[in-house]
């Protein structure tokens, strides 16, 4: 079995040799320049791990591998415009350098360029993975439709936290293990055990991101830490907090969570005071490693080699960035 470097090389490689046209500039500069921005590759990576298992024809989820990253990058660029945010990956979002307009036409352009290249899966299971990118591209606008809810509301539970997360980031890592199953020759059965695994796998790594917006460094993170609160984020820390305290406090919370007349620092430091009162620092590691663990065992349940999924895996679990 191929090594998560080499797998992540071959990756690598194909987003370079993606050929688009040259022509409209302005449509086809800003999609190469994100996918050129790197990151884990986290999904292209994922899917042909899980191909992998049941096939040494990886090349046959080439292709959907790389339509899942692309896919991932249009909603980073969306996500970006919608939170007005200029700093990606330690360098200036797209919206920054061209502009909205821009930005939402070459992501609209990402969704479709996503498609052909998933559609290029092996015509035995290909309206298979076509009907579960479809689903998931779905699930994904969902997630972040309740995310953007979730901004005026201060009543924001744990509950309907978590099952944002699941939307927005958990199901297309899911998908992703579970695309690339299929096209190795896994059964339903299998192939469901990985997409099961990475839902899991997906939220540990939301809530690490939660975990580390408060708790890392910029220099690490790419970005100032304390963003969530700043921007009245209603993340598990938020969600936690209030489910916790004396109910003679929530309003004070609420109030002090989605106040703007308080300095970056002042409302960020207070704001860290009420999470290490109530604990949720600690809660939050506690259910990062709670998912992680449930994902092991899934993955240990499953009929075939999973041990390069399992280290890879592992790499997450353990980053601090």
């Amino acid at each position: 079995m191929k090594t998560f470097e080499e797998l992540l090389q071959l990756v690598e490689n194909e987003i370079k040799n993606l050929n688009f046209p040259k022509e409209p500039k302005n449509f086809y500069e800003p999609v190469k320049y994100i996918l050129s921005l790197g990151g884990k590759r986290m999904r292209p990576v994922f899917t042909l791990m899980a191909c992998e298992i049941f096939s040494d024809k990886i090349e046959n989820a080439l292709k959907p591998a790389l339509g899942m990253e692309v896919f991932h990058n249009f909603t980073l660029l969306h996500d970006d415009i919608m939170d007005n945010s200029n700093l990606r990956r330690k360098k200036p979002t797209v919206n920054a350098l061209y502009g909205n307009n821009i930005a939402i036409l070459s992501g609209d352009g990402m969704s479709y360029i996503a498609s052909q290249l998933i559609a290029q899966s092996p015509e035995k299971v290909k309206n298979q993975v076509l009907e579960i990118f479809f689903k998931t591209a779905i699930e994904v606008c969902e997630g972040q439709q309740y995310d953007m809810d979730f901004e005026t509301s201060d009543s924001v539970s744990q509950e309907q936290y978590l099952e944002m997360i699941r939307l927005k980031t958990a199901v297309l890592p899911a998908a992703c293990l579970k695309t690339g199953a299929l096209i190795g020759g896994a059964n339903e059965t299998e192939a469901q055990k990985l997409y099961d695994a990475g839902i899991k796998i997906g939220l540990a790594f939301q809530l690490q991101d939660d975990y580390l917006d408060n708790y890392s460094t910029p220099e690490i993170l790419g970005k100032p830490i304390g963003g969530d609160v700043n921007e009245g984020k209603k993340t598990i820390f938020y969600t936690r907090t209030l489910s916790v305290m004396e109910d003679s406090k929530k309003q004070e919370w609420k109030d002090f969570y989605n106040s703007k007349n308080l300095s970056f620092n002042e409302k960020f430091q207070k704001a860290k005071t009420y999470f290490e009162k109530y604990g949720v620092d600690k809660y939050c590691q506690d259910l990062v490693n709670a998912y992680y663990k449930e994902a092991f065992e899934i993955l240990d349940s499953i009929d075939g080699d999973v041990s390069v999924l399992k280290n890879f895996v592992e790499k997450l679990r353990v980053r601090i960035s």
